[in-house]
């Protein structure tokens, strides 16, 4: 039943990437050249000939100026253990965006902009390991004794067990990627450029 629902909720995606982009005048070119994604591949998606992935609606949703959960409507797994629905704390939404059990998961997280001059950091710390990856907005991060500030294309990797607190920079919301491992777990580099 789950795969079924699974199923539906993709083939849903190829005629709403049709209609975002009819809705803002763009051909497939256009979109092409703004994404770097092939036309061919585009008309796949749109048509329900390719199957989406993470890849080709990271940059679909940036053009479009949609999240992806606009995207795809993912509907409960089925595993009580799994929700791809939104989580909400804190004020922080994270949408699940791996459903393996145990392990690192990966999840999109959209932080709402700041509110007022200066935010005091509540610091925490937990068991772990967390990467994160701005796609939008400026990111603060507090890492015990360093407070950064991130750029879209800026990551950051630590051991949660450091004293840690993130939240936007400034009065624009921020949307990251991050991978997380419960234990302590890193992601394993297999391979690196040359250079």
């Amino acid at each position: 039943m789950a795969n079924e629902d699974s199923d539906t909720a993709l083939e849903a995606v190829g005629p709403r990437l049709r209609q975002l982009r009819e809705q803002r005048g763009l051909t497939l070119a256009d979109v092409g050249r703004a994404t770097g994604v092939a036309v061919s591949t585009l008309s796949r998606l749109e048509s329900g000939g390719r199957r989406p992935t993470l890849e080709l609606l990271l940059p679909l949703a940036k053009i479009y100026r949609v999240t992806l959960d606009e995207l795809v409507d993912a509907p409960p797994t089925g595993d009580p253990r799994v929700n791809m629905r939104p989580i909400k704390a804190h004020g922080i939404t994270m949408l699940p965006l791996s459903q393996r059990p145990g392990g690192i998961q990966a999840y999109k997280i959209i932080v709402p902009r700041r509110v007022g001059r200066h935010v005091e950091p509540e610091l925490k710390t937990h068991e772990g390991y967390d990467w994160l990856y701005v796609l939008s907005g400026k990111l603060r991060v507090v890492l015990g004794e360093h407070d950064l500030v991130l750029q879209p294309g800026d990551a950051a990797e630590f051991d949660t067990r450091t004293p840690h607190w993130f939240g936007a920079a400034d009065d624009e919301p921020v949307e990251c990627l991050s991978l997380f491992g419960t234990q302590g777990e890193k992601a394993h580099v297999r391979a690196k450029p040359r250079g």
